[in-house]
């Protein structure tokens, strides 16, 4: 051997020893976060709270009368900041971190074990739990459609921010953190579940508690603003890719299907509601569509990333088409004020896809298959188990959590505050002016 190739094997083997030694010394964190994944949930995150602010808010705000849209907007956005803190406090500890089937453990109280290192997958765990902090916010926030322009403002808080440490959390912790629902297999991509169903519920037995408003069916004053409401709908909508496609919490092909099968689903179930009242009424309406797009969205969030294309359409056709009768049979024949028809839309929606994921994630449909051995019927049953369990649950506690609120406060307003509208009485403002 010539002394040239003595030296370059010497310089080849210490430089293999020093990159083992940088590797070994190396934080594996940041090795393990992947740019595009983080870019991808960065954008999807802030679509999510985009959503709920101010989409939704507006969404419900040109719903209701003109003397209630800045408390319907006041809500939102004070939700918001409650549902933060709280979910910084405890709820993302409760939901995520170790625990038992129910319910996580208090180990990341205050967020206290994330710094800038801490991963989750192969995006910055800070990033993982805010994107999930902006799911915390929309579910309640959904719950405020079914007691508009009556309840207080005071009491709206407490139950909420009770609803969200009882019902939402150990539901959460159920499917997405390693509790009993994720245990049975259930499925449940970006909220089916855990966001419809629960709010769904909730607002049906809210609804019910707090009773009807003033003039209830029949002088209630229609939607002030469609123009408002279809803005909203239109934030909804574009904010519901990162609410889906964000959930794949990666920029990747499923991601990139579960953003299709959303905007199939959406554009097909709005497209339903609107020739049904077409036919119906003679005149297809703006809120009409706009709500069947919201059901169509609703509907196909628990499948988004199991299914392929013809799911999406199948999803979007049902969910406008049962969302839409399920609308008509709770108002029209039922009577129940659920104002903004919640449970109709997201709840029946919510549900209706969580069940019909367990077919249309089959090969069949195009779908990603199911887990090995599992046939599209045990897995229905087992879609069915968790529904079941998740709708008693919320409405169990829901219930409970209502009782205790008006304990501390009266759940509704004063009759006149409510003739009055709750803008000026409950927050000294109004939402438009003459001069």
């Amino acid at each position: 051997m010539n002394i040239n190739k003595m030296f370059s094997l010497f310089f080849k083997s210490k430089l293999v020893s020093f990159t083992i030694i940088l590797s070994f010394f190396s934080t594996p964190a940041i090795a393990e976060v992947n740019s595009g994944d983080t870019a991808w949930i960065l954008t999807s995150t802030a679509l999510v709270l985009f959503m709920t602010l101010p989409g939704l808010a507006l969404f419900y705000g040109g719903l209701v009368s003109s003397k209630n849209i800045v408390s319907v907007l006041m809500e939102h956005f004070a939700l918001a900041c409650v549902v933060s803190i709280i979910w910084v406090v405890a709820g993302y500890s409760l939901a995520f971190s170790a625990g038992n089937d129910w319910i996580g453990g208090l180990s990341n109280i205050f967020m206290n074990s994330i710094n800038v290192d801490s991963v989750s997958g192969t995006i910055p765990e800070s990033l993982f739990a805010t994107f999930q902090m902006t799911f915390a916010i929309i579910t309640p926030a959904l719950i405020i459609g079914a007691f508009v322009e009556r309840i207080k403002f005071l009491a709206m808080i407490i139950f909420l921010s009770l609803w969200v440490l009882i019902v939402y959390v150990p539901v959460t912790h159920w499917v997405w953190g390693g509790g009993l629902l994720s245990s049975w297999g259930v499925m449940d991509f970006a909220g089916g579940i855990v966001v419809h169903a629960t709010a769904g519920t909730a607002a049906l037995v809210a609804a019910l508690t707090i009773g009807k408003r003033k003039g209830f069916p029949k002088s209630i004053t229609p939607p002030h603003s469609p123009v408002l409401t279809m803005i909203g709908a239109a934030m909804l909508w574009v904010g519901w890719f990162g609410f889906n496609a964000g959930s794949a919490l990666g920029a990747n092909g499923n991601a990139g299907m579960a953003m299709l099968v959303t905007h199939i689903s959406a554009a097909t179930a709005a497209l339903v509601w609107m020739f049904i009242e077409w036919k119906r009424f003679g005149k297809p309406s703006l809120i009409g569509i706009v709500t069947g797009m919201v059901a169509g969205l609703a509907t196909v969030t628990p499948a988004s990333g199991y299914i392929g294309i013809p799911g999406g359409l199948i999803l979007g056709f049902f969910g406008g088409l049962l969302c839409y009768l399920a609308v008509d049979f709770i108002r029209g024949k039922l009577q129940i004020d659920d104002s903004l028809d919640v449970f109709a839309v997201h709840g029946v929606g919510g549900i209706l896809g969580s069940l019909l994921v367990a077919f249309l994630a089959t090969s069949t449909f195009s779908g990603l298959g199911l887990p090995d051995g599992v046939s599209a019927g045990s897995q229905f049953i087992i879609q069915l188990k968790g529904v079941l369990l998740t709708v008693v649950w919320t409405g169990v506690f829901t219930y409970l959590i209502l009782k205790f609120t008006s304990l501390i406060t009266p759940l509704r307003v004063e009759e006149e505050e409510e003739i009055e509208g709750l803008d000026l009485r409950s927050h000294g403002e109004k939402g438009y002016h003459s001069d």
